[in-house]
């Protein structure tokens, strides 16, 4: 009997560095950018090399500028993975920069993550989720397949509540990140793949999933935040997840995060974030069981491939910005 062929995925990590992660939060040192790279990449590399899996990883370009770190960042593409724009500063406040903020930011992240890699990034994610309508426009205008920067979760402010209240930010930076991880009405999004149109050119617009029907998180470290509680009801989540997607034939896209692969024993400095209290053999263990459900479920693809597959469909939804929530 013919095997039926399974829907296809993908699976994105939003390579975030340790210093970024000390802006965001307020915290001394991170203009000196300090870096896991070392570590965390060939981890990651073997991980998925294991499963024989191909992913997106988005770059910061500030992190590819580095010297220190492009003996890192190589192997990415070299092992065949995508490597996509995740802006060169950082900032989830990309959505408040001008248009010429906007592109020359784009602009120079994607020289050093080419010059890092060898590869050029068609595919785009804001940080922190950060988007705006300008940044489409320059994303379509500078050529990009698609922008995976969108969020439907009613849940982000929640998440920024908990991030502010363990950071130690000024008033000013406060208001400078008052829309870290979203606002509510982003529950509203479309889960599902889009073409945006847009004046210079059309994208493709691949959503971070989350639960359909229920528009809360799934993603990894949000799994892995479960499992300190229990692992059993974390991976009964993301199951049901997974079987809902299925259901309502949502073609899933899953972000991991660096610190998904990482732990207490890696990084005590960063304890403030949720499950870093967890070894990070105890971490991976469970992320093996996450990516085992998500393929024994469907065909991951890169978050480009994913683009390209959705994009051949001709009755995918064709929507213009202005009737997006952003």
């Amino acid at each position: 009997m013919k095997q039926r062929r399974k829907p296809i995925a993908s699976l994105s990590l939003d390579l975030d560095n340790q210093w970024s992660y000390m802006k965001t939060h307020g915290d001394e040192g991170w203009e000196e950018f300090p870096s896991y790279l070392n570590v965390l990449i060939p981890r990651v590399l073997n991980f998925l090399k294991e499963r024989d899996l191909k992913i997106t990883f988005f770059i910061v370009g500030q992190d590819a500028a580095l010297e220190k770190n492009q003996a890192a960042l190589k192997p990415i593409a070299d092992a065949g993975h995508e490597v996509g724009n995740h802006s060169f500063l950082h900032e989830p406040w990309l959505h408040l920069y001008s248009e010429e903020e906007i592109d020359t930011e784009l602009a120079i992240a994607e020289k050093y993550i080419e010059k890092a890699t060898g590869a050029r990034p068609v595919c785009f994610r804001g940080p922190g989720f950060s988007l705006s309508r300008t940044v489409l426009k320059v994303l379509a205008r500078r050529g990009y397949l698609c922008d995976a920067s969108t969020f439907p979760t009613f849940l982000g402010p929640l998440a920024r509540a908990y991030y502010f209240m363990t950071s130690k930010l000024s008033k000013e930076e406060l208001e400078q990140r008052k829309q870290l991880f979203g606002r509510f009405q982003d529950g509203f999004r479309p889960l599902k793949p889009y073409r945006l149109r847009l004046d210079s050119g059309n994208l493709v617009e691949l959503p971070v999933t989350t639960m359909p029907l229920f528009k809360v998180p799934i993603h990894a470290s949000y799994i892995l935040y479960l499992g300190v509680f229990s692992p059993m009801l974390a991976m009964l989540y993301f199951r049901s997840a997974i079987a809902l997607c299925r259901l309502f034939r949502v073609q899933p896209s899953i972000l991991l995060h660096p610190l998904d692969f990482m732990g207490c024993d890696d990084l005590p400095e960063l304890a403030f974030f949720p499950a870093m209290n967890q070894p990070s053999y105890k971490k991976v263990a469970m992320m093996s069981k996450i990516i085992s459900v998500l393929t024994d479920n469907y065909t991951v693809l890169t978050i480009s491939q994913h683009a390209h597959q959705v994009a051949r469909v001709d009755k995918m939804p064709l929507m213009h910005p202005s009737s997006i929530a952003l």
